[in-house]
């Protein structure tokens, strides 16, 4: 990772963890140089990704203020794992494994289309609760190419895929195509979501890629649809 990407990186770390507030000002670029060692130049472009994914505004005679706002609100532009989220947020969820189980791709067409790969190929179908005060608001199923994953187990699925991905197999997760719908449950949804009191679903299907383009994770996120609320940042760029 080269060295301004590394600053955004802890600079952004800190934010989100609350080490610096809202409407804080970070430190000085001359401050800032002297502690990561670097060049200006560096410090600017991390600065730059800072304003840019909407943890700083940059302001004339002020320096860098803390514009991040952190929300219980499920974020959909950020790619960021279960356990990850929760670190950041007061919320605790209890995470309740449903079903892992092998299958021939086949018998899930949808899934083998969006994780390009054959019918005779393995895959885990990996079903989970999100509880939180004894409420299920998000039932998470996730699909993963065995041969990518052999050594998936029930323990890993109840803490994080996401780390035991890329600290235990050293791959690296580098980005993934989200959709937003409101779909009906069906009978199995209604029954694992035991407190809904509309039938409906917010439902956000994501397909999930490593850095070298291979998907190796289809996932179908269902939440309470009284219960989700998604937020994103958006900066307007102007041109010359």
């Amino acid at each position: 990772m080269n060295k301004y990407n590394q600053i955004y990186q802890e600079l952004s770390s800190d934010i989100a963890g609350g080490k610096y507030k809202k409407e804080d000002v970070l430190p000085s670029e001359h401050r800032l140089v002297e502690m990561f060692d670097v060049s200006r130049e560096t410090v600017r472009k991390a600065l730059d990704l800072l304003q840019e994914n909407g943890y700083i505004q940059k302001m004339k005679g002020k320096g860098s203020v803390i514009i991040y706002n952190p929300s219980m609100d499920f974020t959909v532009s950020h790619l960021t794992s279960f356990k990850e989220i929760q670190q950041l947020k007061t919320k605790s969820y209890e995470t309740k494994v449903i079903e892992l189980e092998k299958y021939d791709a086949e018998e899930f067409p949808n899934v083998m289309e969006k994780l390009k790969i054959e019918p005779e190929e393995r895959i885990w179908r990996l079903v989970r609760q999100r509880i939180f005060s004894g409420m299920t608001q998000i039932v998470d199923t996730d699909f993963f190419i065995v041969d990518m994953m052999p050594g998936l187990n029930k323990k890993v699925a109840e803490d994080s895929i996401y780390e035991y991905i890329e600290q235990k197999l050293g791959l690296v997760i580098a980005y993934s195509h989200k959709e937003i719908t409101f779909d009906p449950m069906s009978d199995g949804e209604i029954e694992l979501f035991n407190t809904a009191h509309l039938p409906y679903a917010a439902t956000v299907r994501s397909v999930v890629h490593l850095n070298d383009a291979r998907p190796f994770q289809y996932n179908v996120s269902k939440h309470l649809a009284t219960e989700f609320k998604f937020v994103d940042f958006s900066r307007r760029f102007h041109g010359d």
